[in-house]
Order: structure tokens, then sequence, then C-alpha cells
């Protein structure tokens, strides 16, 4: 088995997502700036930096395995960024609502040297139900969502904005796509069902 897998991020969501598989591991800040390049896709972007934040946990450790994830959210052509403060999340929230978002959370699974790479990409379309302006206010009073995507947290009062999410894998929309991530990390030699 590998000696050490690290995951190219200190988000405390996929620090607990990967968690959940009970395999060893050591978080890392990837340092990899998250910019959007002309023409690039909401999906392109994802992976590029997925592959990126991978990129550079591994420059620091070539034999281990690395893990790295990106979100970018996308609502009628227009990218969805973290919001930041309380004002931006509402005004993100209202104009989603009644409209459909596509999450698309990308994932990469490297080893430098001797080089291994595994990637892929999930799609997830949340479909907001109406919202009005109050009860907005009242979610994001609550739940503070303004480190995450899109300006909610569908594992808290975030679910109560939708009519329903359509996905392969309910993970993937918090911030890694866990279903993905253990089969490719059981192909590099971490298997959650394994023995201890």
């Amino acid at each position: 088995m590998p000696s050490r897998l690290f995951l190219a991020s200190t988000s405390p969501y996929r620090r607990a997502l990967l968690d959940r598989l009970g395999l060893r591991f050591e978080a890392e800040a990837p340092g990899v700036a998250e910019d959007l390049r002309p023409g690039e896709t909401a999906a392109e972007r994802a992976l590029r930096l997925a592959l990126a934040k991978a990129q550079a946990v591994a420059a620091r450790h070539p034999t281990d395995w690395v893990l790295g994830s990106d979100q970018v959210a996308e609502c009628d052509g227009r990218i969805l960024e973290k919001p930041g403060n309380a004002g931006s999340c509402r005004e993100q929230l209202l104009a989603c609502s009644g409209r459909s978002a596509r999450f698309h959370t990308a994932a990469a699974l490297m080893r430098a040297s001797p080089p291994a790479l595994q990637q892929h990409v999930d799609c997830t379309t949340v479909h907001f139900r109406k919202l009005d302006a109050a009860e907005v206010a009242r979610y994001v009073d609550r739940d503070r969502p303004f480190d995450c995507a899109g300006g909610f947290r569908c594992e808290g009062l975030g679910i109560t904005l939708f009519e329903s999410i359509d996905c392969s894998d309910p993970t993937a929309l918090v911030g890694l796509p866990l279903i993905w991530s253990a089969g490719a990390l059981r192909l590099a030699g971490f298997d959650a069902l394994g023995p201890v």
C-alpha cells in the first residue's frame, strides 16, 4: 500500500467527506489561484483547478498520492462564485430563484513519480424553488454559507431552498465525489473496506 495520501485542500467540507472513508490522509493547502480563463466552461475550470491543486501538492510529495478537487457552479451561463458576504449571498440566491444551477465537481488523483493520474468531473443539477427576499435573508442569517459555491449548504438549511436535485453522487454537491474517489483510491491501493 502506498505510504501516504494527501488531500490537496484545507476545505473543512472536503476533509469531512474524505474522513468518511476511514483512510489516513494529510490535508495540505495547494496554494493555487482560482482564476477564470476566457472562454473556459465551468466544467473545464473545475477540472483544471482540481489538477492544478493535485499537481502543486504532488510536486512537494512526488512519491505519494494526492487527491485534488474543485467545484464550479453556474446558473444561466453565469458562474456562481463563493459569495463571501451576506449581501452577495442573498443576491446570488435570489438570482437562482425558480431556476436550475449546475455544479461541476472535479477530482484528480495523482502521483508524480512514477507518474499516474485518474480524473473525473461530476455534474449535479439543483432546481431551486421560487424564493422570496425575506426567506432568503432568514436562510443567509442562519446558515451563513459565505464560503460555499452557489451560496448555500445542501447539508444544512440550504436543502430547504430546492425543489429537487439530480445527481449520480450526492457527495459531489458538498465538494468531493466520494463514489468516484473511493474507486480511484481503491485502484491506487487505498481500500476503505480493506484490512486496517
